[in-house]
């Protein structure tokens, strides 16, 4: 099912992406960092999921914190163009519970839609780990650009 959910939910992307030549949909960054798309509930919610690459640890071992970020900005961007495109994050904010470790397969980022006021999108993301613990979390504000 995943698979047939990637495809539902970037073909939604891509008909946006048809009318502007000069979007790339999805980024590359997408497909580098390998992500899945477990679940999508229309206007409210998305759930991705990111291997734990060896690549991505700090001297550690873990997960670095960019690539965290990078796991969230990844899960609330697609968000953001799904509810209301096209966006531009302006503020992105994260606090990390707990490390994230070479043990870990992979993590899930749940982003969610909390409001949109006029032009401003503001979404949060929680990371959990493969028990389903939350090692991380993040609040973004995108501004909903203006339609040419």
């Amino acid at each position: 099912m995943p698979d047939s959910l990637n495809e539902q939910v970037l073909g939604q992307l891509r008909v946006y992406a048809e009318e502007h030549p000069n979007l790339e949909i999805p980024p590359k960054v997408f497909p580098d960092m390998e992500a899945e798309i477990l679940a999508y509930q229309e206007g409210e919610s998305l759930r991705i999921r990111f291997p734990v690459k060896e690549r991505y640890h700090n001297p550690m071992g873990m997960m670095q914190g960019g690539m965290i970020v990078a796991a969230m900005d990844n899960t609330m961007g697609p968000l953001s163009f799904l509810v209301a495109p096209p966006s531009v994050t302006v503020q992105l904010n994260t606090t990390y519970l707990r490390p994230i470790t070479a043990e870990e397969a992979y993590i899930e980022v749940e982003a969610r839609v909390v409001e949109q006021a006029g032009r401003q999108l503001l979404l949060t993301a929680d990371v959990y780990n493969t028990a389903g613990r939350r090692m991380a979390m993040g609040q973004a504000t995108c501004t909903i650009l203006k339609r040419r």
